[in-house]
C-alpha cells in the first residue's frame, strides 16, 4: 500500500509539472504512457544503483571489471522484474500473465542491452578508448535505458490481443 501511495504521489508531481507549470493538455492515454515511462525510469535508476554499487564493490575488492559487471547485472535484473511487473507494467484485471515467461522475457530484454551490449560497450570504452572503468557504465546508460524500455514495453510486458 505504501508503494502504491508513493506512485500516486509521483503522478501528482508529474501532473503539477506538465499541467500546471507547462500548461499542457495531455489526454488520458498519453498521460498513462508518460507516467509509465517515468516509472520505468525510476525503476531503472534503482537498477542502475544496485548494479553499479555491486560493480564498484567487486572491482574495489579486486574482481575483474567484466565479471563484476555481470554479477551486478544479475542482481539488478531481479529488481527490475519485481518493480516492472508490480508497478510499471501492471497486470490489468482479466489479463493473463505467466510470471516465469514474463521473467524470462524481462531477463532476455535486459540481457540483450544490459549484459551483452553493456559489456561490449564497456570493453570498447575501457580497453579501446582508455576511459576509466568507473565511468564506462555511466556512459552506457544513455544507450541501454531507451532500448530496455522499448523491449520491455513492446515484448516482455506486451498485452495479448
Amino acid at each position: 500500500m505504501l508503494m502504491k501511495s508513493a506512485w500516486l504521489f509521483i503522478e501528482k508531481i508529474l501532473s503539477l509539472f506538465f499541467v500546471k507549470l507547462l500548461h499542457l493538455n495531455i489526454s488520458g492515454e498519453n498521460w498513462e504512457k508518460i507516467c509509465q515511462f517515468v516509472k520505468f525510469g525510476l525503476v531503472g535508476v534503482s537498477n542502475t544503483l544496485i548494479s553499479y554499487v555491486v560493480y564498484v564493490i567487486l572491482v574495489f575488492l579486486g574482481a575483474h571489471y567484466l565479471p563484476a559487471s555481470i554479477i551486478g547485472f544479475l542482481i539488478s535484473v531481479v529488481n527490475a522484474y519485481y518493480w516492472n511487473n508490480k508497478y510499471v507494467f501492471e497486470q490489468k484485471e482479466g489479463e493473463e500473465r505467466i510470471w516465469w515467461k514474463t521473467f524470462v522475457k524481462t531477463f532476455l530484454s535486459y540481457a540483450g542491452t544490459g549484459l551483452l551490449l553493456n559489456n561490449i560497450l564497456l570493453f570498447l570504452w575501457v580497453d579501446g578508448l582508455k576511459i576509466h572503468e568507473m565511468l564506462g557504465p555511466i556512459i552506457n546508460l544513455f544507450i541501454t535505458i531507451p532500448l530496455n524500455f522499448i523491449l520491455n514495453k513492446f515484448w516482455a510486458y506486451r498485452k495479448k490481443g
